[in-house]
């Protein structure tokens, strides 16, 4: 480490000399400590500030890619007009979580790179959840589900009616809700034995997003709630990526249907075919 505090000296012209606007948004980001020793000083020996730093590089990563990591999954839905492999239920429980999450942290007053992605990915989720209940067929569902998603939202932030000790109770259910979210879509990929409209982007991110969320909520949030929640999102988030491998090129059951439908000729011993040609028309008169 010494030898690479040695090498960067030479930059501290360039870092001490940085524009107000970058001096500013890297204080806010790692606070005035931290800012002065790996950036005016140029001092990677810093374990605490060093960790902060990747926590809040890590944080801010999340929550750029949560504003597009649900948007495959909506491309997925829209061209296909189908919801297969895509569980209703697995995506109202992981919204119901969300909001009561993004409540907790927001007042509380969490810092927003510990928490960012939780609105950006609500907000997905309840497009992917319309979109699912309309092409099931159930277009009327929708209204509801939007509606009673904006009585809750007005509830969990107002204090007079949610205080914050029933808020905590609810976060502790969110944590279950989180993690219970992810076994309906589990089974309905197993039950369809192929991950149908399921969208491999937005598996895959979901697990590194969980992983780094462990990591930024050890070293910024003091809150076991949040940090068990992210554990257990974790593994569940492994299996669904497991199966995504695992099936990856596993025809969908509508098309194994399909395969089972179409005839298939038998071949007897002399290699001709027994199966019975179709009739076509004749012109031989009838007496």
């Amino acid at each position: 480490m010494e030898a690479l505090k040695s090498a960067l000296q030479p930059l501290q012209p360039i870092t001490n000399n940085l524009p107000a606007p970058i001096r500013d948004l890297g204080v806010s980001i790692i606070g005035d400590t931290c800012y002065k020793t790996l950036i005016l000083d140029l001092d990677p020996t810093s374990t605490e500030c060093v960790k902060l730093a990747i926590s809040k590089g890590l944080g801010i990563g999340i929550i750029g890619a949560s504003s597009i990591v649900k948007v495959p999954q909506i491309l997925k839905l829209v061209q296909s007009k189908s919801s297969s492999g895509v569980s209703f239920l697995s995506y109202l429980l992981e919204t119901s979580s969300y909001l009561i999450s993004l409540a907790y942290n927001v007042r509380n007053g969490f810092p927003f790179s510990t928490f960012g992605e939780t609105a950006l990915i609500m907000v997905q989720n309840v497009v992917i959840t319309v979109l699912v209940l309309n092409y099931s067929g159930r277009a009327s569902m929708a209204a509801l589900f939007v509606a009673a998603l904006a009585a809750s939202v007005v509830t969990l932030f107002t204090k007079d009616i949610v205080d914050m000790q029933m808020l905590g109770y609810l976060q502790a259910g969110a944590g279950v809700l989180g993690v219970g979210s992810k076994i309906p879509q589990i089974a309905a990929i197993w039950q369809e034995g192929g991950t149908g409209q399921l969208s491999a982007f937005t598996v895959f991110n979901y697990l590194a997003g969980s992983l780094s969320r462990i990591f930024t909520t050890l070293q910024e949030v003091d809150d076991n709630l949040i940090l068990y929640g992210f554990i257990a999102g974790f593994a569940l988030n492994l299996v669904l990526a497991t199966q995504m491998v695992y099936y990856w090129n596993a025809p969908s059951a509508k098309a194994r249907g399909k395969r089972k439908e179409a005839p298939v000729a038998a071949v007897d011993s002399s290699g001709a075919s027994t199966a019975t040609p179709k009739k076509g028309p004749t012109t031989r008169r009838r007496g």
